[in-house]
């Protein structure tokens, strides 16, 4: 008799929902339960727990946005700041293949805020991004001196990108189908663009872009990545020295639309005589 009073009464339990049905498939099903009455259902979870399909509840409060406790918020802030100094960092570059930034003085970081409009932070983190690219030396208590790069030192670096480049340029003749080396006609065109009009910044971002795109086709990231810091520490202008004219600029841009020809008709002979002469006598 007892035994029967405990079967109904665990059946009329069943009946109004204190414990869980289970779904055709065997599994538990999804019960809605929020998160502040955890526990008051027995063998339920949070809706979003990973059972019967939903996700992880820390990965439904990241979609919505919410903060997870235990977890630091996002840094909003940092990536608004970042991002200042990024520009920062593009204009500060731009100035110094143009030459406005000479060779052998120093700039303060807030005198180059107030030029830029911004406080001297991001111009500091910017000027020591350079420090380490050796653009510029830090000079304590006063600032950042822009490097003295002499022709031997750039005729140094042109030398050990050549080791780097010409014989990965050459395996990639080989072994590049012609409508990939297509491909690149507009970043080629890009460096005759810039050249025509002697715009020395975008010529020096556009050549390097075209140097990038042709090396990452071997694949290797680290190779990429090395070039191109040589690539960028190449482009710093001659210590008082002339900016570079644009004839020159149109010679260099001349030999990528050229080169890129050789590729595509695979003309080994040519490819191989043009990526010599470009790293012989050019900063491109």
């Amino acid at each position: 008799m007892e035994q029967g009073s405990a079967r109904e009464s665990a059946r009329a339990a069943y009946a109004l929902g204190a414990f869980p049905r289970t779904a055709a498939d065997g599994r538990m099903p999804e019960c809605r339960v929020p998160e502040q009455s955890r526990g008051e259902r027995p063998g339920c979870e949070p809706t979003g727990s990973g059972r019967a399909g939903g996700r992880p509840a820390g990965e439904e409060q990241a979609a919505r946005g919410e903060h997870i406790h235990g977890e630091p918020a996002a840094p909003r802030a940092a990536v608004r700041r970042h991002s200042v100094r990024g520009q920062i960092l593009d204009a500060l570059r731009a100035a110094l293949v143009d030459g406005e930034l000479v060779p052998g003085r120093v700039y303060s970081a807030p005198a180059l805020g107030a030029r830029f409009g911004v406080s001297a932070t991001p111009v500091r983190e910017a000027m020591q991004r350079l420090a380490v690219e050796g653009a510029v030396e830090v000079v304590p208590n006063r600032g950042f001196r822009v490097s003295e790069r002499g022709p031997r030192e750039l005729a140094e670096l042109a030398e050990v990108r050549a080791l780097i480049e010409v014989p990965v340029m050459l395996g990639l003749a080989r072994t590049v189908p012609a409508h990939r080396w297509s491909a690149l006609r507009p970043l080629a065109e890009a460096t005759v663009t810039a050249a025509a009009v002697g715009d020395r910044a975008a010529y020096a971002e556009s050549d390097r872009a075209f140097h990038r795109a042709v090396l990452t086709l071997s694949g290797n990231e680290q190779l990429v990545t090395v070039a191109d810091e040589l690539h960028r520490r190449s482009q710093w202008p001659l210590v008082s020295g002339p900016a570079t004219r644009r004839a020159d600029l149109l010679a260099d841009a001349s030999e990528h639309t050229a080169l890129l020809d050789a590729l595509v008709s695979q003309d080994l002979t040519v490819v191989q005589a043009l990526v010599r002469e470009h790293f012989a006598g050019a900063d491109g």
